[in-house]
C-alpha cells in the first residue's frame, strides 16, 4: 500500500471514482484502462492492489469484476497518516 507509483495511478484512479456515476456502478479494468492510457494489465494490477488494501470492494455484473471506492476504509487510512502512522 505504501508504495505509491511516481505518477500517482492509484490516487487518480481514486480520485476518479470519487463521480457519483462511476460510484454507483463502479468501474472495470477495462474501464481504467482506457480513461488512464494504460495497459489492461496495469490497470488490473493497480485496482487489484487497491482492492487488497480495501480502498476499493468488488461486485460483479454481466460475468465482469466491477470496482467501487471504500470510503469509510480511505477515510480510516487518511486518519492513520493524520496521526504519523
Amino acid at each position: 500500500m505504501l508504495r505509491t507509483p511516481t505518477d500517482e495511478t492509484r490516487l487518480r484512479i481514486l480520485a476518479w471514482l470519487k463521480d457519483p456515476a462511476r460510484a454507483a456502478d463502479g468501474v472495470t479494468a477495462d474501464a481504467v484502462a482506457e480513461r488512464f492510457s494504460i495497459p489492461r494489465p496495469a490497470a488490473a494490477t493497480h485496482l487489484r492492489l487497491l482492492e487488497a488494501t480495501g480502498m476499493l470492494r468488488t461486485s460483479r455484473a454481466a460475468g465482469r469484476v466491477r470496482y467501487h471506492r471504500d470510503d469509510m476504509r480511505i477515510a480510516d487510512v487518511a486518519r492513520m497518516f493524520e496521526k504519523g502512522w
